[in-house]
C-alpha cells in the first residue's frame, strides 16, 4: 500500500530521489523551490511511500482564493506534478493519485492542480501518471504547446533542419559582425529584457535580477546566459536552464529591436546549439509559444523554422 507524507524540511531524500527519477527536474528539486523567499508560498509539498521506500513526490503549495484552498503543484515553477521511478508500475501509478484525493479531502483541501512536464522530460516514455489523474476525475485546465528541438550529432546536421530564411539570418549576423559568447552580465540583459517585456506585452519577467543572479549562484552549472555583441555591446541574450541530464529549456529570450535587422537571436542559436550538442544534451526545449492556449503565430514559425515541433505542456485539475 502507498501512504502519503507531508514534505519535511529536514528530509534530505527528496533531492536524491528527483536526480535518480524517470521525469524529474530542476523545477523540481527542493534547491530550486526553496529559492522563494519565505511567506511566498505556502508550501504543501508531499511524499509517497510504499513499504517504508520513497516511491515519489509532488511538489506542491496551497493557495487560498475565493474561500477554496488549492494545492497547487507548483506555482512557483514551471512544471511540477509527480516525480516517478524509471519502472514506476501501472498499478502503483493509480494508487498514488488515489492517496493524492484521499490525503487532500482529509486535510480539507477544495481542489488540485498541477502542471505535467513535457514528456521529452522523462528517460523513459510513460503516460501512467497522465492516465491515472483522468480516470480519478482530472480533466485539462490548459494544454500549452512548447517548441521542441531534437539535436543531432553535430551543428552541421542540425542546420539542414533550418529553413533557408534562417540560414541566411545566420550568415548575415555573423557578416555583420555579431559575436556570441557566454556571460555573466545578466544586469544587461535583464535591461533588454525588461524593455522588451514591458514595451510588447505590458509584464515583467517572472524573476527579478536578484532572483536571477541567486538562482544562478546556487545552480552555477546549470544556468547560463548566452549574449550576442556588436562591438563590445550585448544586443540580445538567452538565458538558459539546463532542466535533466539531456535537455536545455531557453528560460528567457529577448533583444534590443534596433539591431533586429542583422538577425542577432538567430546566430544566438546557431551558438547554442552548437553548445549543447558538444556537451551531449539531446533536446532543446524553446519554451511555449501559447499563453492560455492562444498561440503565437510569429512565434511558433520563427521557432519552426529552427526545425522545432510542438509538445504537450499540460494543466490538469479537479474539484473536491
Amino acid at each position: 500500500m502507498i501512504t502519503v507524507k507531508r514534505f519535511n524540511n529536514n528530509s534530505p531524500a527528496w533531492d536524491n530521489f528527483v536526480s535518480s527519477a524517470n521525469n524529474g527536474t530542476l523545477f523540481h528539486s527542493r534547491q530550486f523551490l526553496n529559492y522563494h523567499h519565505k511567506g511566498r508560498f505556502n508550501d504543501h509539498s508531499l511524499e509517497f511511500y510504499k513499504k517504508g521506500k520513497l516511491v515519489g513526490v509532488f511538489p506542491a503549495a496551497i493557495i487560498e482564493t475565493e474561500n477554496r484552498r488549492i494545492l497547487v503543484s507548483h506555482p512557483g515553477a514551471s512544471v511540477g506534478s509527480f516525480v516517478v521511478p524509471v519502472g514506476l508500475a501501472f498499478a502503483d501509478a493509480l494508487e498514488m493519485v488515489e492517496q493524492l484525493i484521499e490525503y487532500s479531502k482529509r486535510e480539507n483541501i477544495n481542489g488540485i492542480k498541477l502542471t505535467q512536464p513535457p514528456t521529452i522530460y522523462s528517460k523513459r516514455l510513460s503516460h501512467y501518471i497522465d492516465f491515472a489523474l483522468q480516470k480519478n476525475g482530472f480533466q485539462y485546465a490548459k494544454r500549452e504547446i512548447s517548441s521542441i528541438l531534437f539535436l543531432e550529432k553535430s551543428i552541421d546536421e542540425n542546420l539542414t533542419k533550418f529553413k533557408s530564411t534562417h540560414r541566411t539570418a545566420v550568415r548575415k549576423a555573423e557578416k555583420s559582425g555579431v559575436i556570441v559568447k557566454q556571460t555573466d552580465d545578466f544586469a544587461t540583459f535583464y535591461e533588454i529584457l525588461e524593455k522588451n517585456l514591458s514595451i510588447r506585452h505590458d509584464v515583467k519577467p517572472t524573476h527579478t535580477l536578484d532572483e536571477l543572479l541567486y538562482l544562478k549562484e546556487i545552480f552555477p552549472d546549470k544556468i547560463n546566459l548566452f549574449g550576442a555583441y556588436i562591438k563590445e555591446k550585448m544586443v540580445a541574450g538567452v538565458v538558459n536552464f539546463i532542466t535533466t541530464e539531456n535537455a536545455v529549456l531557453a528560460f528567457y529570450i529577448s533583444h534590443d529591436k534596433v539591431y533586429q535587422d542583422v538577425r542577432p537571436i538567430n546566430l544566438l542559436f546557431y551558438k547554442i546549439f552548437e553548445w549543447a550538442i558538444q556537451k551531449k544534451y539531446s533536446v532543446f526545449d524553446f519554451g511555449i509559444f501559447t499563453v492560455n492556449e492562444e498561440p503565437n503565430l510569429g512565434l511558433a514559425r520563427f521557432k519552426e523554422n529552427f526545425g522545432a515541433s510542438g509538445q504537450y505542456r499540460d494543466t490538469l485539475e479537479i474539484k473536491l
